[in-house]
């Protein structure tokens, strides 16, 4: 943002009229460097056009259109004039506010200006200024917006009381980032005030970083008579900031217009709170002029406004901002509107419908400018840098860059960059009928399309994303947001952009990184509805092999990828557990994520060195670096073809020390596939996949059916089956939790399997029915694990329903050779091994979630996920803790996490004296092969080594020069 700085202003100048004074005006923004001499002509030419005066003595001179050639970087100068100059029209001017503006950044000046012109002694208080200093205090006025919009609202809140709907407002604050935790726990502590018409309100000033309000509406009307609450606003006070927020509160109450804010949408809310009362005319119009509303488009607007009849107010209309009078200069400059934003005019009474007209007449003709159209809808997807945001800086080449590993690998390939694609369309439209219809033949066509997906799709994990994608845009919820958009008078396009938008941005609000990243599938969703929509039709990949660029790669993206002609995956955005990374690993595609937007940056047929072992690209690699990285890669081809050839052998270090390798497998469907790749069992089976392929919950038989599936899969190998883990980013739809802050803090795994008891019961008896022998094979080793389990008492509740079974059902119907066991997730559990080995079976770690709770770092956030690595000490000390507590009793221990397939850590993990490492069946052979790489008492050294380090950095820095 362009702001004033005391480098910018010059002091006691003299001049002998208004045109000397300009041209001191343009040589002081020529000295600056900031203009062409011939910028002086369009200072001039723009005066003869009509005086630039502001009031209060400010005057801003400023370039014509055709000038701004001669503008070499936006800026602004300052030059006061003490003794005062007769401007051309009358006014008496001690400050001229020089600006030299190549687009609109000036705006946020003018804003500033507009909020010290109605101050009393401004003029004489400029005129004798003695310092720039104080200059710059009497023009610069920081202007403190107090937020009000959709994301500050929380409507339809399920809550029973008028405490429950104040502590929503208040997080909903908390979430857009308006206070801390400070004020929800001030507001928690109040009763709300009553300010009738059902409306309540509860206000502190603890906490708050920005003034704000929010609104939280009950899905139904609570109470009745004088207590009957349909509403509380939350109220964060700040100075004197909030008072607007207070007045336009006061203002609804004296319209007598608070009685049905609870039935209005997020939309309708605003606008009764932006000051339109319910009776009012309203009417739209964008802002065509390149350079925004500044002061001469504003000046011919509000002659416009003063020539009606009826008064009109205007307001942006995105966001909760106030309607101010469209005939007051300062306000309409303090909008700060800029090309593209719509504005809503409102008025009533008689003649209002005219001066809506002559209103939105006035802004189609350009208000005294040329301008052009806009084209509507492009701002809707394809996202557009902030205002005076620099582009970002292309990657320099032959240079190593780092971002997240998301799936191992190495590639070497040209370039193939897929930008997201621009939709153009309307936003708004006449036929309702139409739109609703063209909206429900593009949901039918894409839900035809992902089910044509599922059918085609390569690997389990991409038919079962795209499954949930189904399942996403078959929403009822959704489809009636986007019905409703339409009803109000919006396209198609925008009312179901918008119902996505919303939706999306609802997930995101929940501050949880996996459930951030399910927005990003919805979105995903919402794209392919909207590219149906506005006739979309995506690039086409070139026909030889290539490293595809995206600045996200959703699940639909995957699925239509040519897996034998792309060689590597590498996105802007995302995190190692989104689904475009769980994807690239099920496919075995090597991907980089999370690597910003300068990889856009980069040009189709560009080559690269993709390493998704370490999260490292290199763009236009030399000739020697590029010879390394084909050696490299070729030697890495010969050891895969080596290791697959030996997947049969039995998982084993050099010397013979036997360590087991199984899969994580996440559909029973794949286990034979985990067999054939080498597996020695299954490590991890996420059993929570079979409930949410279901609308309610899975009966017994079904379960005994895909629990079956896996065993006669495995054909006497081992099956580590872990409970129903749902909450966080895996809701069950017939299974719902509240809402929570950070619902990986909150009811997940165990604690909420324990929640309805009757669900983990049923699940332990279909695994123990599913594991009985049969005519096949009479062994059938089953092992339970509990997911998220946080001391002994978890465990214990959870044994005591096991072992009922184990007494209820014979053992000739059950399971014989069956052990049940915990994972190490949570710090807890691992400081407190000793007394659960002692009445475990054994133990796996989880060390996604282990490093993450540990180190207090989202594993997918973008800027902080490349430290959260499994392999710091303090992960590795709790691992030893839990080895040594299990061994001492005699018990095992498995790693079912990314770590477990990590070549730096498999030797440190054996050297720790773990006893199972479980992959991603891809992954089986590989790791094996790793295992014979070394022998026992080296991966004792090497185990000794990385404990003895300070950071994850130095441990894998010790284990490479080693």
């Amino acid at each position: 943002m362009l702001t004033l700085g005391q480098d910018d202003i010059l002091l006691d100048r003299k001049a002998d009229d208004w045109r000397a004074a300009l041209d001191q005006a343009a040589s002081a923004l020529a000295e600056a460097g900031l203009v062409a001499p011939a910028y002086r002509d369009g200072l001039h030419a723009r005066e003869a056009q009509s005086s630039t005066f502001l009031g209060n003595a400010i005057a801003i001179p400023h370039g014509t259109p055709d000038s701004r050639t001669h503008v070499k970087r936006t800026g602004v100068r300052v030059l006061q004039f003490p003794d005062g100059i007769d401007w051309h029209d009358g006014n008496r001017v001690y400050v001229l506010v020089t600006i030299a503006a190549q687009n609109d950044e000036h705006l946020d000046i003018l804003r500033q200006l507009t909020h010290v012109l109605d101050r009393e002694g401004v003029s004489e208080r400029l005129a004798g200024a003695g310092s720039r200093a104080e200059v710059a205090g009497l023009l610069s006025k920081a202007v403190v917006e107090a937020r009000l919009d959709d994301d500050t609202l929380c409507l339809n809140f399920p809550a029973r009381d008028r405490l429950e709907l104040a502590l929503a407002a208040a997080a909903r604050l908390r979430q857009a980032g308006c206070v801390g935790h400070d004020f929800v726990s001030d507001i928690a502590t109040q009763s709300p005030l009553s300010l009738g018409q059902g409306l309540w309100l509860a206000t502190s000033g603890k906490g708050v970083n920005t003034p704000s309000m929010s609104l939280a509406t009950p899905e139904v009307v609570i109470g009745q008579g004088d207590s009957v609450v349909s509403g509380v606003f939350c109220l964060a006070a700040q100075g004197d900031s909030h008072r607007s927020l207070l007045e336009r509160l006061s203002a609804l109450l004296e319209r007598g217009e608070g009685h049905d804010l609870h039935q209005l949408s997020a939309d309708n809310v605003l606008a009764r709170l932006s000051g339109e009362s319910a009776s009012a005319q309203t009417a739209r119009a964008r802002v065509l002029n390149a350079h925004g509303l500044h002061a001469r488009p504003a000046k011919q607007l509000i002659q416009v406004a003063r020539r009606q009849s009826a008064a009109v107010r205007v307001r942006l209309a995105d966001g909760g901002g106030e309607a101010v009078s469209a005939a007051s200069l300062t306000k309409v400059i303090g909008l700060g509107a800029r090309r593209g934003q719509q504005l809503v005019f409102s008025a009533e009474g008689e003649g209002a419908a005219q001066a809506l007209e002559a209103m939105c007449e006035a802004m189609l003709g350009g208000l005294g400018e040329v301008v052009q159209p806009f084209e509507e809808g492009r701002e809707h997807v394809a996202s557009t840098p902030p205002e005076g945001a620099k582009p970002p800086e292309p990657l320099p080449a032959d240079t190593p860059y780092q971002a997240v590993a998301a799936s191992p690998g190495m590639a070497i390939a040209p370039l193939f960059v897929m930008r997201t694609p621009r939709f153009e369309y309307p936003e708004r439209a006449a036929d309702a009928g139409e739109q609703k219809r063209r909206l429900d033949a593009a949901i039918r066509e894409g839900i035809e399309q992902l089910e044509a997906l599922v059918q085609s799709a390569q690997g389990g994990e991409v038919a079962e994303i795209l499954s949930m994608h189904e399942e996403m845009l078959d929403d009822p919820e959704l489809h009636q947001a986007a019905r409703e958009g339409i009803q109000e008078g919006y396209s198609a396009e925008a009312a179901w952009w918008t119902a996505i938008e919303t939706a999306a941005r609802a997930q995101e609000m929940l501050a949880d990184r996996l459930l951030a990243e399910r927005a990003a599938d919805l979105r995903d969703v919402g794209r392919r509805v909207l590219g149906i929509l506005c006739d979309i039709t995506l690039p086409t990949p070139p026909d030889h092999p290539y490293i595809l660029v995206m600045d996200d790669v959703g699940p639909s993206d995957v699925a239509r990828l040519d897996t034998t002609r792309v060689r590597g995956l590498l996105t802007a955005r995302g995190g190692a557990t989104a689904h475009s990374a769980i994807l690239a690993r099920a496919l075995g595609i090597p991907a980089v994520v999370g690597a910003g937007e300068r990889v856009l940056t980069l040009d189709d047929g560009v080559e690269m060195i993709l390493d998704g072992e370490r999260g490292r690209i290199t763009p236009a690699p030399s000739t020697e670096r590029r010879q390394r990285a084909e050696l490299s890669l070729k030697e890495h081809e010969r050891l895969e073809r080596e290791a697959w050839a030996a997947r049969f052998e039995e998982g084993r270090t050099r010397d013979g020390h036997r360590v087991e390798v199984a899969a994580n497998l996440g559909n029973t469907a794949h286990t034979a596939d985990a067999v054939d790749r080498g597996a020695e069992g299954v490590g991890l089976l996420r059993t929570e996949f079979i409930f949410m392929a279901h609308s309610e919950a899975p009966d017994l038989e079904t379960q005994i059916g895909e629990y079956k599936e896996a065993l006669d899969a495995l054909d006497g190998r081992p099956l580590v089956a872990r409970t129903l883990d749902v909450g966080g980013d895996k809701p069950l739809p017939y299974w719902p939790v509240p809402q929570e802050d950070n619902p990986f803090l909150g009811l997940r795994g165990i604690r909420l399997a324990l929640t309805q008891p009757e669900v983990l019961e049923t699940q332990l008896r279909a695994l123990l029915l599913a594991a009985a022998g049969g005519d096949k094979t009479s062994a059938r080793p089953l092992r339970i694990m509990l997911p998220m389990v946080k001391d002994i008492a978890e465990f214990r509740a959870a044994k005591a329903i096991f072992d009922r079974l184990l007494e209820e059902i014979p053992a000739k119907e059950r399971a014989t050779d069956v052990q049940l066991g915990v994972m190490i997730e949570v710090p807890s559990c691992a400081l407190l091994a000793p007394t659960l080995a002692a009445e475990v079976d054994f133990f796996s770690v989880g060390t996604n979630d282990l490093t993450q709770y540990t180190l207090a770092i989202d594993r997918g956030h973008p800027a902080l996920s490349a430290q959260s690595d499994g392999l710091h000490p303090a992960v590795l000390r709790l691992i030893q803790m839990t080895v040594d507590a299990a061994h001492a009793h005699g018990k095992w221990v498995g790693v079912c996490g990314e770590l477990a397939s990590d070549a730096q850590a498999v030797p440190v993990l054996v050297g720790l004296g773990v006893d199972e490492l479980s992959v991603s069946a891809r992954q089986v052979p590989m790791v094996k092969a790793r295992l014979r790489d070394f022998d026992l008492a080296d991966a004792k050294a090497q185990a000794d080594l990385a404990l003895a380090q300070a950071t994850s950095d130095d441990v894998r820095n010790a284990l490479e020069v080693r």
